[in-house]
């Protein structure tokens, strides 16, 4: 049930039995010479439809830009600053409390919006509190990384080891395959990857890692991979979800 592709008048009546919504967040940033810029929202999308089906709850429209300000030299990156992202989670969770949703389960896929996710929820509360908004007490906000459960992370290791890296890495490649088979990317991969460099702006980051990987290896993706870690990511997310909401 996407909230998009209701009416207003659908949203009510679920309101009269649900008050929880899931939001996908996820980036729009380079990932690599063979992963797709979209990657991050594209997994966060799959796998929070993956757990709407399961728990019948609406989905709301995903948040495609995140906080990748230190991709932004390489071309087809987009970010918003920390500050922009809080704001714009702000007025978006904000539009959803007064109409009456109070649990909002973010799904994300990327990395870098996480701290910037927090520090926005305190803001969030803060702000209803200030609004005086019917209930404001019972707004929770959760955030749950598909690519952090501990089945996930496991079926990344026994596929690929170290080759897993952190960036435009195979697991979260293979799942882009897995959703968009038709558009599969292949490219020479160098042998020589950046690894283990602090990240700092963006054109210390590209000179860091040249071709936007992190100690990672995508070749080694498939979407029959991309399957597994989409069936985990879902299991683990609802098991996640009916917790915060009980």
């Amino acid at each position: 049930m996407q909230l998009h592709l209701c009416t207003w008048i659908e949203v009510e009546t679920y309101l009269q039995h649900n008050n929880s919504i899931i939001i996908p967040i996820g980036s729009t940033e380079q990932h690599g010479p063979t992963g797709l810029i979209g990657t991050d929202a594209i997994c966060a999308e799959k796998v929070a439809l993956g757990v709407s089906n399961n728990v019948k709850t609406i989905v709301a429209p995903t948040i495609n830009v995140g906080m990748a300000l230190h991709h932004t030299a390489f071309p087809g990156t987009i970010s918003l600053r920390p500050t922009t992202l809080i704001v714009y989670v702000q007025d978006y969770v904000t539009s959803l409390a007064k109409a009456g949703f109070r649990k909002f389960f973010f799904i994300n896929g990327h990395g870098g919006n996480i701290a910037t996710l927090k520090a926005a929820f305190s803001q969030i509360y803060d702000y209803l509190d200030c609004l005086n908004l019917v209930n404001s007490d019972q707004v929770k906000c959760k955030i749950a990384n598909w690519f952090m459960g501990r089945e996930v992370y496991l079926l990344a290791k026994k596929l690929y080891g170290e080759e897993e890296g952190s960036h435009a890495t195979p697991s979260e490649v293979a799942l882009t395959q897995f959703v968009y088979p038709d558009v599969i990317k292949n490219a020479v991969l160098g042998e020589q990857v950046g690894k283990g460099h602090p990240i700092y702006g963006a054109s210390n980051f590209r000179g860091c890692y040249p071709d936007g990987r992190m100690g990672s290896n995508p070749a080694l993706a498939t979407p029959e991979h991309g399957q597994q870690f989409y069936e985990l990511a879902v299991k683990e997310l609802t098991e996640s979800y009916l917790e915060f909401i009980s």
